[in-house]
């Protein structure tokens, strides 16, 4: 367990910071009212700046301060009155902190954001205000698991997606780890909801996308969510949720495909470990709610640290605002009218077993490989599937097969049980792609690891130059990504002209986009080597 909680802990470490400032400011300055964008959203007015023709909201107030609601639902915010400056990042939530990579230094704003649990804000890019424009809404859920991470990040900026696509881009900040899922639902009605604050907290924000988007010239009917690692994870579980459903039509799950929540019995195990690290009982559990934030959040390490699981860590099973588990045993009703976009990259295991374990996953051998192979994967025959993987590619050095041979028994495993269970629900289409490019940053080594993508998307290329590196080659690619997303944001399809046709995904063909500067369209890639890996 102490292995995933680091796990957890770099997947909200790559770069996914913004700046931030702790409120929304108030001015009544004529000047600046005069030059600045002005929009009208349900709770009050606030102004925005203009970069390359976008108009850009920072740190727009969707919720009240959590501090008030800390182990319960969210509530909308109060009313303001004079116009509110949305010019900066809004906090975001406590995390897990640390110092990024290299590999992704791009990334990294200085200085780190504001943390606070007064962290429910959200930031959009518009091309225009109250034009009718209807305009497809994409609404990005960020990455760090259930545990770190902020919509703030520089690569997250929306600049240049809205300016391609004539698209309404939306960030969002929202409770994370103990302060969004502490399961603390047996000790009473006013905590029936802490074990999911957190995805509560990004209902809220869809509807006051479905509330307020027409101002910023969005189609609230037309709301795309998505989201890479963890963010496709919180996609995953909200296409589960009867809360979500009609709050949004697409949904895209980049690297992050979430087939089940924790169950209840478990999540209340740590929760009464945090409970009495505290020195709380039945009597007076109600007190959590007025310790300081760093308190509960020590208790928590102790806990941790104790050996007893974490967790906190992601949403509850609990019967309560989840009536079944996300996709298991099968995709969920409530989003079965929802297309979906699904995929991952090559070898999301590069940069990942590296942060963990060290670089010198780096220096495996061939003779070395069979043991590590045999840890990690252990029930397959690590020399048959060595081999198998060797006679399919016969180029692959002994770290790549270990990077590949890991996504494809994790990540991959995880995408293609979501797709097929989706695929095989009437109602909306299922389109998969497998993001196949190498990055040529440190001589190649990383090929194509976890969070490549997301530059891409964004078509933000020069915002994730530490990961991609920057160049014709790299602006192709991500022509290609940002215009499939566009394309399947406005209309659930994902063709463009730069593209072969792309075929929807079924369980027996798997029919996949190989994402590369040539793309081309695949039957069941991986399968192959999916069928070495073992049950």
């Amino acid at each position: 367990m102490i292995r995933a909680r680091y796990l957890i802990i770099a997947l909200g470490l790559m770069g996914l910071w913004g700046c931030s400032e702790p409120d929304l400011p108030t001015t009544t300055d004529p000047a600046r009212t005069s030059t600045s964008p002005i929009a009208t959203t349900q709770h009050g007015r606030v102004r925005g700046t203009i970069n390359d023709d976008i108009l850009v909201f920072k740190g727009i107030r969707y919720g009240a301060d959590t501090t008030t609601t800390r182990f319960q639902a969210p509530r909308p915010p109060l009313p303001w009155d004079a116009v509110a400056d949305a010019l900066e990042y809004g906090n975001s939530a406590p995390q897990a902190s640390g110092v990024s990579p290299p590999l992704y230094a791009s990334w990294v704003s200085d200085p780190a954001p504001q943390l606070s649990e007064d962290c429910l804000f959200l930031n959009v890019w518009t091309p225009a205000l109250e034009d009718g424009g209807k305009r497809p809404v994409m609404v990005w859920l960020h990455g760090g698991g259930f545990s770190s991470g902020s919509g703030s990040s520089i690569s997250y900026d929306g600049t240049r997606l809205a300016q391609r696509g004539d698209v309404v881009l939306v960030t969002v900040n929202h409770r994370l780890n103990i302060f969004g899922h502490l399961y603390l639902a047996d000790h009473g009605e006013r905590f029936a909801d802490s074990g999911n604050a957190g995805i509560l907290d990004l209902v809220l924000a869809l509807e006051w996308v479905r509330d307020n988007i027409a101002a910023f010239g969005g189609d609230p009917n037309n709301v795309l969510i998505f989201g890479e690692s963890g963010g496709g994870a919180k996609v995953s579980v909200l296409m589960a949720m009867n809360q979500a459903k009609g709050l949004f039509h697409r949904a895209v799950v980049q690297s992050g495909a979430r087939l089940s929540n924790m169950n209840a019995a478990t999540a209340a195990e740590g929760a009464a470990a945090v409970v009495e690290e505290l020195g709380l009982n039945e009597d007076n559990v109600g007190d959590i709610t007025m310790l300081t934030p760093e308190r509960i959040e020590a208790a928590a390490n102790a806990v941790v640290n104790a050996g007893v699981a974490d967790t906190w860590s992601g949403p509850v099973y609990d019967g309560h605002n989840f009536d079944r588990q996300p996709f298991e045993p099968d995709a969920p009703p409530q989003s079965a009218e929802v297309p979906l976009l699904i995929g991952t990259t090559r070898t999301e295991m590069s940069s990942l077993s590296a942060l963990i374990e060290g670089p010198h996953l780096f220096d495996l051998t061939w003779e070395s490989l069979p043991q590590k192979i045999a840890t990690l994967v252990p029930d397959a025959d690590a020399q048959a599937l060595i081999a198998g993987y060797r006679a399919g590619d016969p180029s692959l050095t002994a770290p790549a097969l270990y990077f590949t041979a890991t996504t494809d028994n994790g990540f991959l495993r995880r995408t293609l049980a979501l797709a097929d269970r989706k695929a095989n629900q009437p109602g909306a289409p299922v389109y998969a792609y497998l993001f196949n490019w190498n990055t040529p940053m440190d001589g190649g080594r990383w090929l194509s690891p976890h969070g490549l993508d997301i530059g891409f998307v964004f078509d933000n290329v020069a915002k994730s130059a530490s990961l991609s590196g920057t160049g014709q080659v790299q602006q192709r690619i991500a022509d290609i990504m940002s215009e499939a997303w566009i394309a399947f944001a406005r209309d659930g399809d994902p063709n463009h002209a730069g593209l072969p046709t792309w075929t929807p995904y079924t369980a027996e063909r798997r029919a996949t986009m190989l994402i590369d500067t040539d793309p081309t369209m695949v039957n069941d890639p991986r399968g192959p080597y999916v069928s070495l890996l073992g049950p």
